[in-house]
C-alpha cells in the first residue's frame, strides 16, 4: 500500500504524459503532455510542493514482451523510449523519489477521449500520452 499523498503517473515517449493525482481528493490535479526535461522539472516541482509526500508510477516499456503486428517493438521507437525509462528510473534513484516501473500490461490504455472522460470526469483536452499517464494513478 502507496502512503504517499500525491501519485504522479508517467507515459515515456517523446511526447511525455504526465499526470498528478491527489489521493485524498481522488482528484487529477494536473495532467499534461511534455518534452522529458520539462516532465522532470514538474516531478521536481510537485515532489517540493508535497514535501516528498509523492510516489511516482512509470509505464515501462522494457518490461513489454508481447508485440502485435501494429505495435512498435521491433522499430527504432520501442529502443528510444526503452531508453527514457531508464533514464526515469536513474533520475528518480538519484533524486530520491519512490516509485515503480509498471509493465504496460498492468495498465489500462489507449482509451479514447470520450472513455476518458466517462473514466474520470475530465472534460479538458488531453492526449493520448497524457491519458494513458494519468491511468496509471487514477484511483489507485
Amino acid at each position: 500500500m502507496v502512503k504517499a499523498r500525491v501519485m504522479i503517473g508517467i507515459d515515456p515517449g517523446v511526447n511525455t504524459g504526465f499526470c498528478v493525482y491527489n489521493k485524498k481528493t481522488k482528484l487529477i490535479r494536473e495532467i499534461e503532455t511534455f518534452k522529458i526535461h520539462e516532465a522532470m522539472a514538474s516531478v521536481l516541482r510537485v515532489s517540493d510542493y508535497y514535501s516528498q509526500s509523492v510516489f511516482i508510477r512509470i509505464e515501462d516499456a522494457r518490461q513489454r514482451k508481447w508485440f502485435g503486428k501494429n505495435t512498435i517493438g521491433k522499430d527504432q521507437g520501442a529502443g528510444s523510449i526503452k531508453r527514457d525509462c531508464t533514464i526515469w528510473e536513474d533520475f528518480l534513484n538519484d533524486h530520491g523519489i519512490p516509485f515503480e516501473m509498471v509493465p504496460p500490461k498492468n495498465n489500462i490504455t489507449k482509451l479514447s477521449a470520450s472513455n476518458f472522460k466517462k473514466h474520470t470526469g475530465i472534460t479538458q483536452r488531453t492526449s493520448q500520452h497524457a491519458r494513458d499517464a494519468a491511468m496509471l494513478v487514477y484511483g489507485f
